[in-house]
């Protein structure tokens, strides 16, 4: 049941919406804490609840009363957002060499190394619901200071990441021709693809169980490991690129062969890195292996539905964006580079999400595990509004050095246009979708895996899918048009995502002290409503 906002928090004072609340009449702002108590879990009764509601001046002096510690909030933020941000660019960077150095070979080559990377695109919306699900567990574990939990919680995640990435492995390494053929029809991408994702292949486990350790350290605030472990393994791609595809140093060269190569061995150094770190540090949960496979029947039971729904989130959105990368995948040659070149500069916005991801679900998973309720919810609303403002600014960079950028990836010509159009249509989207990605990744992590993906899903293929189709095959619209669909839906899931963050309704601890602390926090806030 949902809880009144002004019932709820108490700290609207430092808030990014302060001044437009002061500003409310007090019509305005009777009005706004009616509906927002009309939407409330905690002041279920509605007769009630208008009571209070009538005597706003009280309510919205509560509103005020309590300042909230920016300058903490950021440090903690910033602990954890900046290392994983700076391990994601990484990453991003190292991408973005590979495209780079790989353009010297062609457009073409480009394209098909992009096209296999949408398969391991499709491979990481495979296994990402048990890392999600997987988080939720171990940040309230960790909370709660639960280590039995946290260990078998990351044996059964590792488990099913594991075999994920074996069955895509088989299919790259066994079948790459088959695997092209879904994303592409062009002849000569497809021959260059195979070539490259045959072997790129064996490097899906290595990298799927080093993304799987690093969701564990980052959950309990060992940010700093993984961050090691993309150093290392981006200096040893870049460094392997480098002999591999332009046979330097007595090698071979390669060609995309080579830049396949450099991937299989620089994704076994990330977890050498991780594992060696860890193990120096004594850092204990990587090395639990008699506790991983604990599981009992009650404890399956809970972890799978709280991971199913999420699951079900990256399948079908994986699905709908293979579709996606299907239309695009058809288009002419200039606008499949394009893409490709497009992908890995959409890296560096993903790569800054994810820090501000991974801090909202371990502050406040933490928080709702520990059972400090009013904490996590006053942290959840401000990270959703810091993520997007830190966005904003990216985008200007990114607007400002897109020229040189895209000069350097080898674009010119009509591929350059499309790559400008992409980046200007991305930088407007992006704004609004990584909102809609914070908050999603908390309320998953506070417990709640099912809203978010509810309204991704019935969006995505109620709406940005049929646009895309009609747009590209009924009315043959341009291509960036055709690309611009992929973003329609992402104002009306911000508003209803807000809808649910100031509802409450996410709050969902799966520990003891949690839920202890869920109805201690309940209580308390209606003796505050019974005092009006």
């Amino acid at each position: 049941m949902p809880y009144a906002t002004s019932c709820l928090n108490g700290d609207h004072k430092q808030s990014v919406f302060a001044p437009a609340l002061r500003s409310f009449t007090p019509f305005l702002t009777t009005k706004l804490i009616m509906l927002l108590f009309y939407r409330s879990i905690y002041c279920k009764n509605r007769e009630l609840a208008h009571i209070y509601i009538t005597r706003g001046a009280f309510v919205t002096a509560n509103i005020s009363s309590q300042k909230f510690n920016w300058k903490e909030f950021i440090k903690q933020i910033s602990v954890i957002a900046i290392p994983v941000a700076l391990q994601n660019l990484l990453s991003t960077t190292g991408g973005m060499i590979d495209t780079m150095m790989i353009a010297s070979l062609g457009e073409l080559h480009v394209g098909a190394v992009g096209l296999c990377a949408q398969f391991s695109f499709l491979m990481f919306a495979s296994y990402w619901g048990f890392v999600g699900g997987g988080m939720l567990f171990f940040a309230q574990y960790w909370g709660a200071k639960d280590h039995k939990g946290i260990d078998r919680s990351y044996g059964i995640t590792i488990t099913c990441m594991m075999t994920v990435s074996v069955l895509f492995c088989i299919a790259s390494t066994c079948f790459p021709e088959i695997v092209l053929s879904m994303y592409t029809d062009k002849t000569h991408i497809k021959e260059i693809g195979v070539e490259y994702i045959r072997i790129v292949g064996f490097s899906y486990p290595l990298q799927v169980l080093a993304i799987g350790m690093s969701a564990l350290l980052r959950s309990t605030e060992k940010v700093r490991i993984p961050l090691y472990g993309a150093v290392a393994a981006v200096v040893t791609n870049t460094f392997m690129n480098w002999v591999l595809i332009f046979g330097n140093l007595g090698a071979p060269m390669l060609g995309v062969r080579g830049a396949a190569v450099a991937t299989v061995i620089s994704s076994g150094v990330n977890v050498l890195v991780v594992l060696v770190l860890a193990a120096a540090t004594k850092y204990p949960y990587l090395f639990h292996f008699k506790n991983f496979f604990k599981w009992d029947r009650a404890f399956l039971s809970v972890y799978f539905r709280k991971c199913f729904p999420i699951i079900c989130n990256e399948v079908l959105i994986g699905v709908g964006n293979m579709v996606i990368n299907i239309v695009l995948g058809r288009q002419v040659e200039e606008a499949i580079a394009a893409v490709a070149v497009f992908r890995t500069i959409e890296g560096l916005v993903i790569g800054f999400f994810a820090g501000f991801s991974s801090a909202a679900s371990v502050l406040v998973g933490k928080a709702v595990g520990a059972g400090e309720t009013e904490i996590a919810f006053r942290r959840a609303k401000r990270i959703v509004y810091f993520c997007q403002i830190t966005i904003f600014v990216l985008v200007l960079i990114l607007f400002a050095v897109n020229y040189p950028l895209l000069h350097a990836m080898s674009l010119s010509g009509l591929s350059y246009t499309y790559g400008r159009g992409l980046i200007l249509i991305y930088g407007v989207a992006c704004i609004i979708r990584m909102g809609n990605w914070t908050q999603n990744d908390t309320y998953r992590s506070a417990g709640d895996a099912a809203y978010g993906t509810i309204l991704e899903i019935v969006f995505m293929f109620a709406m940005v899918l049929p646009c895309l189709l009609v747009a590209n095959n009924v009315f043959h619209a341009p291509f960036l048009v055709v690309f611009a669909m992929c973003y329609v839906d992402e104002p009306i899931r911000y508003v209803l995502m807000q809808v649910h963050m100031y509802s409450g309704k996410w709050i969902k601890p799966v520990t003891p002290e949690g839920k202890a602390g869920l109805e201690e926090f309940k209580k308390r806030r209606l003796e505050q409503c019974s005092e009006v």
